[in-house]
C-alpha cells in the first residue's frame, strides 16, 4: 500500500504527540521528586531549628540559675 503525503504527515504527528506525552510524564515525575526532596529538606531544617531553640532555652535556664546562685 502506498502512503500518501497526508498519511505520512499524520503518522509523523502521532509520533511527535507520543514523544510529547512521554516528555510531559517525565517532567511531572521529576517535579514530584523535587517537591518531595524540598519537603524533606524543610522538615529537616525545622527539626534542626527546634533542637537549636531547645539548646538555647537550656543554656538560658542554666545562665539564670548561675546568676541566682551568685
Amino acid at each position: 500500500m502506498v502512503n500518501t503525503r497526508s498519511q505520512t504527515k499524520m503518522a509523523d504527528n502521532a509520533d511527535l504527540l507520543a514523544l510529547l506525552a512521554e516528555m510531559k510524564k517525565s517532567m511531572e515525575k521529576g517535579q514530584a521528586e523535587m517537591k518531595d526532596r524540598m519537603e524533606k529538606g524543610q522538615e529537616g531544617m525545622k527539626e534542626e531549628m527546634r533542637k537549636g531553640q531547645e539548646e538555647m532555652k537550656e543554656e538560658m535556664r542554666k545562665g539564670q540559675e548561675g546568676m541566682k546562685e551568685e
